[in-house]
């Protein structure tokens, strides 16, 4: 069993003694905190948003965490089944002072979590995380005595959510309806099940071939949207019953998009392929976090834009976007995070862009991407010793290197003229994560290769 606290929340596997998997006990315990936290710095506001993927623990999980902000004297709004960035807008809509998500996102059917927001809908800071830890650490906690129990409320956010991306500027619903798309979509049997068929119907596409969208939890296969694992929907497109397909993660904040002929668009060229589409209507600046692809760079270059490599984390990403005024960022992992909708990723935001810009241009999805700069990304680990000083080996690389471009914002960025390698220490094990991209997945490889044999000189 496991259980992980973090700044953004705490996730766990099912059952387990205390303070080992994700139990009753520590579910209570850090719900009351984060309700303490929420109290401490917005005491005049008494609503906290819930909502929930379609995870087999769900709704075990859902009833704690609501019972125990009703116990802390908290007015819960809870939107029941809905996504992760539809849970953010509803944060907003209600003008809460928080919000609960309950998703382990991208992991196996064992794990859930709770995802903790702040009034803006957006994922707590460093700050504030480290505040909630440190409060149920001490389980300094008070209940709400009987008269001032909150009042729960029940409502569904999802056409909320649906209104909000068709309201958007750049979505072109009639270009969408008139190119009559057949779209192909997987959701894993989570919640997008329901809210990718609603936003494509309402975006006016009218042939939707839908795979696992029973929202019962029953993963289909590992929910992670790799290739490795979208075997099933790829197939479809190969035999070429549809134009495009799309898959998201069960809490639906990543989009993985399928060419009509099977291949896979690339998850780093999710954000890259919307980006160049907000580009052209709306010069500006962009950030996505370090280990994403160089392509957005390449493209934000090409419309007179800026680009910004934050670290790695989507509150990271977040602030780094405002600090610019990026028009539109995310992360390389098919997360989408556009301002004008709100600053989250957001597959169905993704989605009716990506839509838009195809209609317009008119052309396959292969073809599409052709148009951007084609890279590899090559993902390694090195395992060190619990004596190495991580932080130190990773300072002696950075002078190893000190000639060319370095970015130490999180571990250490080497950009090269042919790639770039990103080091960066894992916070639960004695290990370095290396990513490294170039045009060839060889020449990843060698990259990476390189890097790693003068972390392995450097730590004897």
């Amino acid at each position: 069993m496991s259980l992980v606290k973090s700044i953004s929340g705490i996730r766990g596997t099912i059952g387990g003694p205390v303070g080992d998997g994700l139990n009753p006990v520590d579910i209570v315990r850090f719900t009351a905190a984060y309700a303490t936290q929420r109290r401490h710095n917005l005491p005049d506001n008494n609503t906290i948003v819930v909502g929930r993927d379609a995870r087999i623990s769900g709704e075990m999980v859902d009833l704690l965490v609501t019972g125990t902000l009703l116990g802390m004297g908290y007015n819960v709004v809870n939107i029941g089944m809905a996504t992760t960035p539809t849970t953010e807008l509803a944060v907003t809509g209600e003008h809460a002072a928080g919000g609960i998500i309950l998703t382990a996102s991208h992991n196996p059917k064992q794990w859930n979590a709770l995802k903790l927001l702040n009034e803006k809908g957006e994922f707590l800071n460093d700050a504030e995380g480290k505040e909630v830890l440190a409060i149920a650490e001490k389980e300094d906690f008070l209940f709400a005595e009987v008269d001032n129990l909150g009042k729960l409320t029940q409502k569904d956010y999802l056409q909320y959510h649906i209104d909000n991306v068709l309201g958007l500027k750049l979505v072109d619903k009639a270009a969408i309806e008139k190119a009559d798309f057949t779209v192909a979509v997987d959701c894993v049997n989570s919640i997008g099940g329901i809210a990718i068929p609603a936003v494509l119907r309402a975006l006016g596409v009218k042939n939707i071939i839908e795979l696992n969208c029973t929202p019962d939890g029953h993963f289909p296969h590992n929910p992670e949207p790799l290739p490795q694992h979208l075997t099933q929907i790829s197939d479809l497109l190969r035999s070429g019953k549809a134009d495009v397909g799309f898959v998201v993660d069960p809490d639906v904040d990543r989009l993985a998009i399928i060419c009509e002929n099977g291949d896979m668009f690339g998850e780093e060229y999710t954000l890259v392929s919307v980006a160049d589409y907000v580009l052209q209507h709306t010069p500006g600046n962009t950030v996505s976090n370090m280990s994403s692809t160089r392509a957005l760079s390449d493209v934000t270059r090409r419309h007179g834009g800026e680009y910004t490599a934050s670290a790695v984390g989507e509150v990271n990403v977040v602030t780094e976007m405002k600090r610019n005024h990026a028009v539109i960022g995310g992360e390389g992992n098919g997360g989408v995070i556009y301002p004008a909708s709100h600053y989250g990723r957001d597959a169905l935001v993704g989605i009716a862009l990506f839509l838009s810009n195809l209609a317009h241009k008119g052309i396959k999805v292969s073809c599409l991407r052709r148009e951007f700069p084609n890279y590899f990304i090559s993902k390694n680990r090195i395992d060190l010793t619990p004596q190495i000083n991580v932080d130190n080996l990773l300072a002696a690389v950075k002078e190893q290197y000190r000639n060319e471009r370095i970015n130490d914002k999180d571990g250490v960025k080497i950009d090269f003229a042919e790639g770039w390698v990103h080091l960066r220490k894992s916070n639960t094990e004695p290990i370095i994560r290396v990513y490294s991209e170039a045009a060839t997945m060889e020449q990843a490889d060698e990259l990476a290769q390189r890097i790693i044999n003068d972390v392995n000189r450097l730590a004897k």
